[in-house]
């Protein structure tokens, strides 16, 4: 049944995408992918969701890069320099730089973007606090000025999580940064084809022939981004047992995310190869509205806290525990930062004090809205727990499902629950992303210039500057431990403990980086 329903929905796809002979590039040339997730949103910074993110790694470039240790090191960036007192800074961009419709990179398209991103982003926001000006000496190269000094410059600008600082056209980053984008044309390694683009079927992206990559050899998302291959397709297959069939069968090559229950399937078979692509496990979440009642008061979003078993989110989410692990800290248990200060309350579930808190917040049973979605499946699963762990304690929750574009677009909605806003998600974000408090999108609670729930915490804010601030790595461990005690009394989203995500590959395809998301350079299909 599975094998016939891929064949005719392959069939179905050649007659709706007809592609002239001559511009296919030869089999082997071509990677096939099933990814995580459809391509909805195509402005990375716009929208800090993953597939997003892998979108816009494949077309822009950054100034900086991280490499796989998460230090930064120049990417579109030749050379810089800091002034003595630490107050400016300035790059000058390396040669050969294009964008996709031939004009040359320059300052005034740097500028343009670095402001866009510094609006939108959780550490572009705290860069942009620091900055005093930003401007332009010649069309290669810029200054940046600050109020006082931050050594955390290039790390900012070199981010691959969140709202990532790609560089656009200025006609493109002068617009509201709060409107998406919807040109995709940057100066990175891979084209959109926006022509074969098919939404909820297909994505397609081309090697850019005019991208002259760096020397250095590829380490994590920095170094040479060499392109081994003509033409990526993303193949978005919904169905894990169709994904499953087509990787089996070779009509995929890769599989971005497969169902854990599926991973002993596919990994009997000498010709799929199934490995981590990232050294840091991935965080999930139980994300609060912080805009309405109940959870603008912190005691119900501590009941969150008290009346949920990471195990229970865990084991329904990813199956067998060799890919989990319990785990209180914002910032990631195994990385620099993974403090669980303040968290060890949290490690069993306590219902009675979770109900004590809930009904002291002044909850009265009133309807709230999970949105969710099975396109992802461990997210749809770990929905449907903590449906059914909260209504223990007395939570009346109303789970909604929809595809996963329309839940990351509701998830912006800031309007009441029952006008099309909502109370509550679960979802996961990379380690990469949540094990700094610069770039933890879910434990900035800068209010309106928070991640989607909107926290706001005055004290948070300070002691989060108080970790940029420092002057030393001992004082900075000191800052994040002190954050992390506050974090735990406010609870800006219910930690559900973190997993590893691996991939599955067909054995003649090599080269896959460890990095943050799946990146396609580097990557030979042989």
């Amino acid at each position: 049944m599975i094998l016939s329903r891929l064949a005719a929905l392959s069939f179905v796809a050649a007659l709706a995408l007809p592609i002239p002979a001559q511009a296919q590039p030869v089999p082997a040339r071509t990677l096939r992918v099933a990814p995580h997730a459809d391509l909805k949103t195509l402005d990375p910074v716009a929208a800090s969701i993953v597939i997003t993110r892998m979108h816009g790694l494949m077309i822009y470039e950054t100034l900086f890069a991280w490499d796989a240790k998460l230090n930064p090191k120049p990417q579109m960036v030749e050379s810089f320099s800091t002034s003595a007192d630490g107050l400016a800074w300035t790059f000058t961009l390396r040669p050969g730089l294009k964008f996709h419709d031939g004009q040359p990179v320059t300052t005034r398209d740097v500028i343009a973007s670095l402001k866009r991103w510094m609006v939108r982003d959780t550490i572009g926001g705290k860069l942009g606090e620091y900055t005093d000006a930003t401007e332009v000496v010649d069309d290669k190269t810029f200054t940046l000025k600050l109020k006082r000094p931050m050594a955390l410059v290039p790390f900012a600008l070199g981010s691959a999580v969140g709202q990532i600082p790609v560089i656009m056209r200025e006609s493109d980053a002068v617009t509201d940064p709060m409107k998406p984008v919807t040109e995709a044309i940057g100066s990175g390694p891979f084209r959109f084809n926006r022509a074969e683009w098919r939404s909820g079927a297909k994505v397609v992206y081309d090697r850019n022939p005019d991208y002259v990559p760096r020397a250095e050899p590829a380490d994590g998302l920095a170094g040479g981004r060499v392109v081994k291959l003509d033409r990526v397709e993303w193949l978005i297959m919904p169905d894990p047992a169709t994904a499953a069939a087509a990787l089996q069968t070779g009509e995929i090559d890769i599989w971005e995310q497969p169902s854990q229950d599926l991973i002993p399937v596919i990994a009997r078979s000498g010709d799929i190869k199934v490995d981590r692509y990232s050294s840091l496990a991935n965080q999930v979440m139980l994300r609060p509205n912080h805009l309405y009642p109940p959870f603008n008061n912190p005691k119900a979003r501590l009941a969150l806290a008290y009346a949920t078993d990471q195990a229970d989110f865990l084991a329904g989410g990813f199956g067998d525990e060799q890919w989990w692990r319990r785990c209180n800290s914002y910032f990631i248990c195994g990385s620099p930062n993974g403090t669980e200060a303040g968290a060890e309350a949290f490690s069993k579930p306590d219902l009675e004090t979770a109900r004590r808190l809930l009904a002291e917040s002044g909850y009265k049973g009133e309807k709230l809205v999970l949105s969710s979605s099975y396109d992802i499946a461990p997210i749809g699963r770990m929905a449907e727990v903590a449906a059914d762990s909260l209504k223990k304690v007395g939570f009346n929750v109303d789970v909604q499902f929809s595809d996963w574009g329309t839940v990351t677009t509701r998830q912006q909605n800031r309007g009441a629950p029952e006008q099309g806003g909502w109370n509550l998600f679960v979802t996961y974000a990379s380690g990469a992303t949540m094990q700094s408090p610069m770039t933890n999108i879910g434990t900035n609670m800068a209010c309106e210039k928070a991640w989607a729930g909107w926290p706001c915490d005055a004290e948070a804010e300070r002691l989060r500057g108080a970790v940029v601030d420092a002057p030393d790595d001992a004082s900075r461990k000191l800052a994040i431990e002190i954050l992390h005690r506050r974090l735990a009394e406010v609870q800006p989203y219910r930690v559900l403990g973190q997993f590893d995500q691996p991939y599955a590959r067909r054995s003649n395809v090599t080269g896959v980086l460890n990095a943050p998301v799946m990146l396609f350079w580097n990557i030979e299909k042989n």
